[in-house]
């Protein structure tokens, strides 16, 4: 049984140094840390961790005060930054509202910006509480943070985003995660054309803290600094179309890079359904589209009922190259349908639609919608395409 042991400890004693940090990097960084007592090889290893993660989730569950808490997890990420001797490439942090540790993150931004490994940044605030997102004050990130020329990838949740004037753009930038975060319609065009090979573009719940009529940009113009983004998802950032909400085709830019879209729209408002078929159409290399439509009619308004587009002015829409479209929380209503049918028609190499139906929709509806997606009169560009209706 010796033997054994010994022979186990001795495989694990012989793993590589690279291997052993991915190992360590796939796990909690408190578990991380405490894998040093496995042996003397390993006592130091996780001071080589090219990715830290922390989370104060897991100090949630303890029983101790929420001070105690706070002080432990500042606590521990210093004694992590303090003692790593290696280059750190990704960092995160992820943090409940009621961890007040302005300052300390500004250090560690601080201490961050010293190096110029960093390639990926992830700063997140979570809640358990939905309406929590909405109650508690964002974190305004620091000058410095703008001097980290050398990342990759940045994830923000829940940030004040204000440009210095000294700053020079993320050159390396190829992808930009932005959640519920507050900006300028003028820094986020700002920020956009100073990331000159930006690939995936992600907007979700924005807000303007300085919004306007006036001063609100629109898609229009916000599209002209998305050239070279292959991956676009814009969620619920309502923004106007047009300076004079005129519905144009095509956007005066065409995104030729653009392979995956994310779109969150209302059938029922003009401007959204116009935009939304106007990034389509000038995205002529798309490969996949989802589409989240936005069930609150009322709040779209019902007024625009009789007043919708017309989708034949689209039918010149070539979409040649998508092999997937995904609707989720389809109701089956007219413009959601004619939609549908103007993308079936447009995409010869469609293998996939799958349509995902609001809870609402009763047995009878989806049955109707179930008979006219299944007749020989409806049009499909690709005979082998699957339609795929499910609640």
């Amino acid at each position: 049984m010796v033997e054994v042991q010994s022979q186990s400890l001795d495989t694990i004693s012989a793993l590589p140094q690279d291997t052993i940090e991915k190992i360590l990097t796939h796990m909690p960084i408190q578990d991380a840390l405490r894998t040093s007592i496995l042996s003397r090889k390993w006592r130091h290893c996780w001071k080589g961790m090219p990715k830290l993660v922390f989370d104060d989730k897991y100090l949630n569950t303890s029983s101790c005060s929420r001070e105690i808490r706070k002080y432990k997890f500042v606590t521990a990420i210093f004694h992590v930054l303090m003692l790593h001797n290696g280059p750190i490439l990704e960092f995160s942090i992820s943090i409940n509202p009621d961890t007040k540790i302005v300052d300390e993150i500004d250090q560690i931004i601080l201490y961050l910006s010293q190096s110029k490994n960093i390639k990926k940044f992830t700063f997140k605030i979570w809640s358990n509480d939905i309406m929590g997102l909405f109650i508690f004050e964002d974190y305004k990130l620091p000058s410095v943070f703008f001097s980290l020329q050398g990342l990759e990838h940045i994830h923000l949740t829940r940030c004040v985003i204000e440009l210095p004037l000294t700053f020079n753009g993320f050159i390396m930038l190829r992808s930009l995660n932005l959640c519920d975060v507050n900006i300028t319609g003028k820094t986020l065009q700002q920020l956009l054309t100073n990331c000159p090979i930006l690939e995936e573009f992600i907007l979700i719940v924005c807000q303007d803290i300085t919004s306007t009529p006036r001063t609100k940009s629109t898609f229009l113009e916000l599209s002209k600094c998305l050239s070279s983004v292959q991956v676009l998802k814009i969620a619920k950032y309502y923004i106007k179309y047009a300076e004079d909400d005129s519905m144009q085709q095509k956007l005066p830019t065409l995104l030729v890079h653009l392979r995956i879209l994310f779109l969150d729209v209302c059938f029922l408002k003009q401007d959204e359904l116009s935009y939304a078929l106007s990034v389509i159409s000038s995205s002529p290399n798309l490969e996949k589209i989802k589409i989240e439509i936005d069930i609150k009619y009322k709040v779209c308004g019902e007024e625009t009922r009789n007043d919708l587009l017309d989708l034949q002015d689209y039918s010149g829409i070539n979409l040649d190259h998508l092999e997937e479209l995904e609707i989720t929380n389809f109701g089956n209503y007219d413009p959601e349908m004619e939609f549908l049918k103007l993308i079936v028609a447009k995409s010869p190499v469609l293998k996939k639609a799958r349509i995902k139906l609001n809870s609402d929709v009763s047995m009878d509806k989806e049955n109707k919608m179930l008979r006219d997606l299944l007749r020989l009169t409806f049009p499909r560009a690709s005979l082998g395409v699957d339609i795929i209706v499910e609640r």
